[in-house]
């Protein structure tokens, strides 16, 4: 079963992206039999086929990548096959000096493979002549060229979605942590319910990781992308509001190891330590409403198309609660005994409170 993960993906393929790749593969075919006058284009077929990626951007630099790689393979051959022929050993010989010159130039992977791939193809066909060289460096950028048109005209991909959920889940998820601290401070908890806190909130780094990862793809999907101006403003609002969650991750998993390692169940006796608890529930009801103001103050028509950023049903109208936080928690003399404690929450909390309120 391992061997079998190894080799599917959690979800296929969006059937757009097969329905486009087919398309190039054939519009690439016929223009180079009809450009070219090839009757069998194969490395237009190819290159189409390996053009087609979820992204414009990522096509564009697939294709040059491609096109770099097949114009060195192809020269390559040729003048190996002009000096020496096409015996076998010539063709392992030049697989070593494809890669070696590869190595030399540093292509990036994909040109480096293609450079042995494509001399190896000319070699073994064997029709060293200029005519034949050239027509094969044409077939190429005819190939990628197609693919690439394609990619960007037919609903050129924009990886909005998976972003704006990655960072409505991070809110979410940070919400969730400050109502649980509040939960701990409110009542005496035991030492397992301690260390669950804390992995909760040490999960957060990861949530944050992939919604940066989702940010990131969202602005590389737009990317020499047609329909890059009229979807940039969602993308940004999400890097935005993703900025300013990071910064409350940070002061998030401080607090909650701060409990952590000094927590006392006397904590739920301490009139200063029940109000820091009721401004951490305030704090989590503002970091909710700081994502659902964001996705609200999208342009028109945005908003309803994506998922709503704290996790629930897509909404494009506006909530009646306004913001929890009020005036800071206010402390002239702590407990001698929880003194470290509340030090460290209050500087937290007034992190993070400067950070909602902006």
């Amino acid at each position: 079963m391992k061997v079998v993960s190894r080799i599917r993906q959690t979800k296929r393929t969006p059937l757009l992206q097969v329905v486009k790749t087919s398309v190039a593969v054939m519009a690439a075919w016929f223009a180079s039999v009809a450009l070219l006058q090839q009757p069998l284009p194969l490395f237009a077929a190819i290159a189409a086929l390996l053009v087609v990626l979820p992204s414009v951007n990522q096509s564009f630099v697939r294709g040059l990548e491609r096109s770099v790689g097949v114009i060195a393979g192809v020269l390559i051959a040729f003048a190996a096959g002009q000096l020496f022929g096409d015996a076998t050993w010539i063709v392992l010989a030049i697989v070593v000096v494809s890669l070696l010159v590869a190595w030399a130039f540093r292509l990036t992977p994909s040109s480096a493979n293609q450079v042995p791939i494509s001399a190896m193809l000319v070699l073994a066909i064997g029709a060293q002549t200029p005519d034949y060289a050239l027509d094969r460096v044409l077939e190429t950028i005819i190939g990628a060229a197609i693919a690439l048109a394609i990619n960007a005209l037919i609903v050129p991909p924009v990886a909005l979605a998976p972003a704006h959920l990655a960072v409505g889940r991070l809110a979410r998820d940070i919400a969730s942590v400050l109502d649980e601290t509040a939960a701990v401070l409110d009542d005496p908890v035991d030492g397992s319910r301690l260390a669950t806190g804390l992995t909760r909130a040490r999960e957060l780094r990861v949530a944050q990781a992939r919604a940066v990862d989702a940010v990131t793809a969202g602005e590389e999907s737009l990317q020499l992308n047609p329909r890059a101006s009229r979807n940039r403003s969602v993308l940004e609002a999400d890097a935005a509001l993703l900025r300013r969650l990071s910064v409350l991750v940070n002061r998030v998993v401080g607090m909650v190891r701060s409990v952590h390692d000094n927590y006392d169940p006397g904590l739920s006796d301490d009139p200063v330590v029940q109000s820091i608890a009721e401004d951490l529930r305030r704090a989590a009801h503002d970091v909710r409403l700081l994502a659902r103001t964001t996705e609200e103050a999208l342009p028109a028509g945005r908003a309803s198309r994506l998922p709503d950023a704290t996790g629930g049903p897509a909404t494009g109208t506006g909530h009646d609660d306004g913001p929890a936080l009020t005036s800071p928690v206010s402390v002239l003399r702590p407990d001698p005994a929880n003194w470290v404690l509340v030090g460290s929450l209050l500087e937290d909390l007034r992190r993070v409170r400067e950070e909602i309120i902006g």
